[in-house]
């Protein structure tokens, strides 16, 4: 069977290839190899791959930078996402498409339902709700969005490599520590991503994280903790919570983005996560 992965160079589609049942063949395409902007160019993959399915893992992911690129943000995650979509019902291709936390306004203090009510308060949100729109209405039937949040790999950028850069900089940091949510590890999402492909019936949503709750402060600290307790890291540094307001940033960020588990795949706990992505990544 073969499968169309978009995003070439992010670090689910790198995950994806690294945990590729063997009975599938993948075709990962980055932007030199297919422009999901441009329909024909959709098609003219489709015509030579004729993939079974289609996993869209690319997307405009600067939360800040969307604020003043709007335009950009828009047409990657949604005006190309209703293009897969509509190429995928044409050729009755499945289509499975990453969304995110950022649809929620963060204003709730429970886990967010699959059903929960969208209300983005930032372009990037917006535009991936947007995109969660087109799917449902052109390819309603053989598809599904997983919404993930915190997304981190031993490949690409991210907040864990970026705090381990910095912890090795630097002589302190302040991180924001009154935005709740959860890390989700890339390599568990590729392989419920994998598991998806497999399954006879689709839900329109699913919400995949790793299992736990953290504040960013939270998720920082246990970076250097599992760093300096596996000798990644050679001293350790004082780590500072501060509020959201301490770090004025473009985007607004919702407050509490954690997603409620939709389905009975196994996940781990996301400090265990962490302490083989930091493992793998040295």
């Amino acid at each position: 069977m073969n499968v169309l992965i978009i995003g070439k160079n992010g670090q689910v589609a790198w995950e994806l290839q690294q945990s590729c049942p063997s009975h599938i063949t993948a075709h990962a395409l980055g932007r030199n190899e297919i422009d999901i902007t441009d329909p024909q160019s959709i098609e003219l993959v489709i015509t030579q791959l004729k993939p079974a399915i289609i996993i869209n893992a690319s997307a405009y992911t600067a939360v800040d930078k969307a604020e003043s690129e709007q335009d950009e943000a828009y047409f990657i995650n949604a005006t190309a996402v209703e293009y897969l979509a509509k190429a995928a019902t044409k050729h009755n291709i499945r289509f499975l498409h990453i969304s995110t936390d950022f649809v929620f306004d963060g204003t709730k203090n429970t886990p967010y339902k699959v059903d929960d009510q969208t209300n983005p308060i930032n372009v990037y949100g917006a535009s991936k709700l947007a995109g969660e729109l087109a799917i449902k209405a052109h390819c309603p039937d053989n598809s599904a969005i997983v919404r993930t949040s915190w997304v981190y790999s031993s490949h690409g950028n991210n907040f864990v490599k970026t705090m381990l850069r910095l912890m090795a900089e630097k002589e302190e940091l302040n991180v924001v520590s009154d935005q709740i949510g959860c890390p989700t590890n890339a390599s568990g999402l590729a392989k419920f991503l994998w598991h998806l492909a497999e399954q006879v019936r689709l839900e329109p949503i699913y919400h995949y994280s790793d299992l736990g709750v953290a504040s960013w402060y939270d998720f920082a600290v246990s970076i250097q903790n599992c760093a300096l307790d596996k000798g990644k890291l050679n001293k350790k540094i004082p780590i500072k919570p501060i509020s959201s307001l301490a770090y004025p940033t473009q985007a607004k960020r919702p407050k509490f983005s954690l997603m409620q588990q939709s389905d009975n795949f196994k996940r781990q706990c996301w400090q265990r996560n962490l302490k083989k992505m930091i493992v793998s990544f040295f």
